[in-house]
């Protein structure tokens, strides 16, 4: 008997930890819009003046980009990533499938589609990404955290 109540309870205990942490009220709506909406207008920035210009932007100042066949870059290692990246031959959009954001209302992640198009050639290359963010001083959200993953099937 003690043993059924264990796997019961433990369980429960941990989802009701995990959800206590995640707002999902009304109070979580403008914190959620907001970060989607920021995450919207990083793509449309990349899209308008570059990925490059766009990361700088939108990265926090001790943020990590996961890259393929990479350690992690970290902070002003991240930066000088992105600074060195020469993204004249394509371009890069995406759309934010969805997110959630904390409690406290200061960190969420949101998850989508990416579009990679080059410019000399007739291809796209499909794929999803993750980003956790940040709310700034400022109300602004940047991110944290960057991944992506190539190659999407038609869903």
């Amino acid at each position: 008997m003690r043993k059924i109540v264990f796997f019961i309870l433990v369980p429960v205990f941990f989802v009701s930890c995990f959800r206590g942490n995640i707002k999902e009220n009304n109070d979580s709506t403008n914190d959620k819009s907001e970060m989607i909406e920021a995450d919207r207008a990083f793509s449309k920035l990349s899209e308008d003046k570059g990925v490059k210009a766009a990361f700088i932007e939108y990265i926090d100042s001790n943020g990590v980009l996961l890259r393929p066949n990479s350690m992690p870059f970290v902070g002003a290692d991240a930066i000088d990533c992105i600074s060195r990246e020469n993204d004249t031959s394509y371009s890069m959009t995406w759309e934010p499938r969805g997110g959630a954001v904390s409690k406290s209302g200061d960190l969420g992640y949101t998850f989508g589609v990416y579009l990679l198009k080059f410019k000399n050639k007739d291809s796209v290359q499909k794929g999803t990404y993750v980003s956790v963010w940040k709310k700034q001083a400022d109300g602004k959200w940047k991110f944290v955290v960057d991944s992506g993953n190539e190659g999407l099937g038609e869903p």
